[in-house]
């Protein structure tokens, strides 16, 4: 929403101003989460008519990154700012009505990447202000037309150390023209990490209702970020529309690029011939503009974790793929909003699932919906071999077995004559050292033995963990054990 109308009330003094926001923010939250309070702890307001160098650092130049075309620059008069940065042509700055102003002025016609057709304006917060989680929005009005991308993201701050995309990214929002799949109409919130990034990054779009358009009005854009869990949302915090846990990325959790610092970036770039926007042509605004209301950071108050209950146990038989569920109720006092769960179990060649109701994401229950959401855990077991029947092949495979047999009867051959009696007897006899255990070293094991390589017979246990959006990495906020007999 413009600031203009949720200022149209009253407008405080410029000193209470930040204290205004927050009493506006508790008492807006109580009516959408009991249980969810949000504390205000970084802001930018975007008020007075000189950026905050303190909150805000500008990037330079060409970066030379997906076939944009751009030139980066400061804000007019800024000793960093190079050619062909052009100070009548302010490319950011404060517009005294507390908005930031990104401008991209055209330089020339040319469309090749990295050409520097365009100057334009990228912010971020890298050595200023650096965040571990929380709710991270911001209101902006976009420009729309062909080449033009804008963009509102994170990056973690180990992107010196650890490259792009293991230092993971978090696109808030992202705007392209429709000729990319976009348009006025639509945005793209995604997340980038070391086996998911670029064109396969993990990311969803979002169309606005009622024909609402992201160049016509100020719209929000933000996350609701915890521990392996981000939730992206449009306007308001209670309108999740995409979900990603730890359990979604490709190659397990050990490749979620998100339990770090992460630092904020502002930019709005101009594509280029190849590019994901795709280059400008006559029809695009000269100059493109970006309209920031503000930028905020909050950070949850510590949330009661639900319960889990006390799940039935499971008996299976190794390998079987029924009867190896059970159902975790889980209840809380009050709205506590989504929270993430995870399985592990000590069951050797054995693995464990979470599958929930829940709309948005499989690994989540969302308390929004429901004081008493339930999720099925179920665990899958390795058969053992010599459970597999009769016909048993020995370690050697189907080639062992052939040869096994083979040997035999040539020793039941007399005089080089085939003795059908006996033929027959060394013939069986191979076959029951096949199948014996010990016997010729070629048994495969007993249906008790456990062996084969499959899931060992025995007592073991399926862990539950909890994590509610005030999580902050140090640990489950609620555990359950399930019991786990595999015969």
């Amino acid at each position: 929403m413009e600031k203009s109308r949720r200022f149209a009330l009253f407008a405080p003094p410029a000193g209470l101003r930040t204290l205004w926001i927050l009493a506006i923010t508790c008492l807006g939250m109580q009516g959408i989460a009991n249980a969810q309070t949000w504390n205000l702890t970084w802001n930018d307001e975007f008020d007075g008519t000189t950026i905050d160098t303190t909150k805000w650092g500008f990037d330079y130049g060409n970066l030379n990154v997906n076939n944009e075309l751009e030139y980066y620059c400061g804000p007019s008069g800024d000793p960093n700012n190079q050619l062909p940065c052009n100070s009548p042509q302010n490319n950011v700055y404060l517009d005294g009505s507390g908005h930031l102003v990104i401008h991209a002025f055209q330089v020339n016609s040319g469309t090749a990447a990295y050409s520097n057709s365009w100057t334009s304006a990228r912010l971020k917060t890298a050595g200023l202000a650096s965040f571990p989680y929380g709710r991270i929005e911001s209101s902006m009005q976009l420009p729309t037309g062909a080449g033009l991308w804008p963009a509102f993201w994170a990056l973690g701050t180990n992107i010196g150390t650890a490259g792009w995309p293991a230092c993971g990214e978090q696109d808030y929002m992202e705007n392209v023209p429709a000729s990319a799949g976009l348009g006025p109409t639509i945005i793209r919130s995604t997340l980038h990490g070391p086996t998911y990034h670029g064109g396969n990054g993990l990311g969803q779009k979002y169309t606005f209702p009622n024909g609402g358009q992201v160049d016509t009005a100020f719209h929000t854009y933000g996350a609701i970020w915890s521990s392996y869990m981000v939730q992206f949302y449009v306007d308001s915090p209670t309108n999740v529309f995409f979900v990603k846990t730890a359990s979604d990325v490709p190659g397990g959790s050990s490749n979620w690029a998100f339990n770090h610092q992460f630092f904020l970036l502002l930019n709005l770039a101009v594509g280029g011939t190849g590019s994901w926007p795709g280059p400008p042509d006559s029809s695009t605004p000269n100059p493109a503009t970006m309209t920031v209301d503000y930028v905020r950071q909050y950070t949850a108050s510590p949330l009661a974790p639900p319960s889990l209950g006390n799940p039935a146990p499971i008996t299976v038989k190794a390998g079987a793929t029924s009867g190896n569920s059970s159902t975790i109720n889980l209840t809380s006092t009050s709205n506590i909003g989504r929270v993430y769960l995870s399985c592990s179990t000590n069951a050797p060649k054995a693995s464990c699932a979470i599958t929930s109701g829940d709309s948005r994401d499989i690994y989540t229950v969302d308390f929004s919906q429901t004081l008493t959401p339930t999720a099925t855990v179920a665990i899958t077991t390795t058969a053992n071999a010599a459970q597999a029947g009769l016909f048993a092949v020995p370690r050697g495979g189907l080639t062992g077995l052939v040869i096994l047999v083979a040997l035999l009867a040539a020793l039941c051959v007399r005089s080089g004559r085939w003795r059908i009696a006996s033929g027959r007897s060394c013939i069986f006899l191979a076959i029951a050292m096949v199948m014996v255990p010990g016997c010729g070293g070629s048994g495969l094991g007993s249906p008790g033995g456990g062996g084969g390589g499959g899931t060992t017979p025995g007592n073991y246990t399926i862990t539950v963990n909890a994590y509610t959006v005030s999580n902050s990495g140090s640990g489950a906020d609620a555990t359950t054990n399930i019991a786990v007999t595999v015969n």
